[in-house]
């Protein structure tokens, strides 16, 4: 699936589904609240912390639920997420291309 045809799903799911997208700012809080999720379970499996009894859930999941909530976030502020994202992907080539390579701390 392209970035185009997720941000096509989510938009007829909601219409289908959702009555209508949650307000921006609602959105963002609830996307503070999924990555929390992820934090949470970041971690416990690979961090410090431990799973309290019943606790574990599944890290794929949560992740899809943050990639959800964003490319809600997107659609209802007219962002094309594929176009962002290649723009994205070209700013970091051009400010980053020697950066982590000449990194000595990424290469002990």
């Amino acid at each position: 699936m392209t970035i185009e045809e997720a941000q096509k799903r989510v938009d007829d799911w909601i219409k289908e589904y959702g009555v209508r997208y949650f307000n921006e700012m609602t959105n963002m809080a609830i996307l503070t609240e999924e990555v929390g999720e992820v934090a949470r379970i970041m971690s416990r499996k690979y961090g410090e912390q431990s799973f309290k009894n019943g606790e574990e859930k599944e890290l794929g999941d949560e992740l899809a639920d943050v990639l959800w909530v964003i490319i809600c976030i997107a659609n209802q502020t007219g962002v094309d997420l594929t176009e962002a994202f290649m723009k994205n992907l070209d700013k970091k080539t051009k400010r980053d291309n020697k950066r982590h390579k000449e990194n000595k701390k990424l290469t002990l």
